[in-house]
């Protein structure tokens, strides 16, 4: 692995000299926001609850104990005052310079829009969409974080769902594919903030097959041996420096 010095010079170098990047990123991008990963557990998080945040984050679980589901996502998954970080501000810069075709990410707290993105596929939804079960209004992320135990419409009084991706539910198809054309057409794919360890968003980078692979990560990945620059460091003072 080079120095950090000559891998930050050689990003560069690759960003001037490409205008169809694709950037891949995981939550990884959104703990320099303040948004922890909610697969770290703390203390707090041992003494509050009965159930790993797998079982929790479930469709089933989601359908059995929604309150439970919601005791959780209130606590562990919203962070209405996060703010974008260097990572996300530099990506929405470089769409706009026509360098970055798009950014898919893992996440769902809306960051990189609200840094100014404009391409963004969330292959996992976002928090700050919010539906009824059964008219379909739509409530946003204060209405979940103000409502207690499991919220209802206030239109029609039934269960409102967040517009997240659980576990045991598939991913959207639309966005899937979206997805999947803009890795297959890129000449650059950097990957940052993620371990690669969540399919089947993890198995997108199959499909690439372009001139550069970058991997920017605080922890190893399984693509690290497949890529033509690899830094281990915090995507955002990564980004910072390009």
């Amino acid at each position: 692995m080079k120095d950090y010095q000559t891998a930050i010079n050689e990003l560069k170098e690759i960003v001037q000299k490409y205008d169809n990047i694709v950037f891949f990123g995981g939550a990884g991008v959104s703990t320099e926001s303040g948004v922890p990963d909610f697969r770290s557990v703390d203390g707090l998080y041992n003494q509050q609850y009965d159930y790993p945040p797998e079982t929790i984050l479930s469709h089933t679980f989601y359908r059995s104990n929604p309150k439970e589901f919601y005791r959780f996502y209130r606590n562990k998954m919203l962070f209405p005052d996060a703010q974008p970080n260097a990572a996300h501000k530099k990506l929405a810069e470089l769409e706009a310079q026509g360098k970055l075709r798009a950014v898919i990410t893992q996440n769902i707290d809306g960051l990189h829009q609200a840094a100014g993105s404009k391409t963004v596929l969330e292959l996992h939804g976002s928090v700050l969409r919010n539906y009824c079960v059964s008219c379909g209004h739509f409530h946003d992320i204060q209405y979940i974080l103000h409502s207690e135990g499991i919220p209802v419409c206030e239109k029609c009084g039934n269960p409102i769902k967040p517009d997240v991706v659980l576990y045991e539910e598939g991913l959207n198809q639309q966005t899937l594919n979206d997805a999947v054309r803009y890795i297959r057409d890129a000449q650059v794919l950097i990957i940052g903030g993620t371990s690669l360890a969540v399919y089947p968003a993890a198995g997108l980078i199959d499909y690439f097959n372009g001139d550069k692979l970058v991997v920017i990560n605080k922890a190893p990945t399984p693509r690290d041996a497949y890529a033509d620059l690899l830094i281990q460091a915090p995507i955002g003072e990564v980004f910072s420096e390009i």
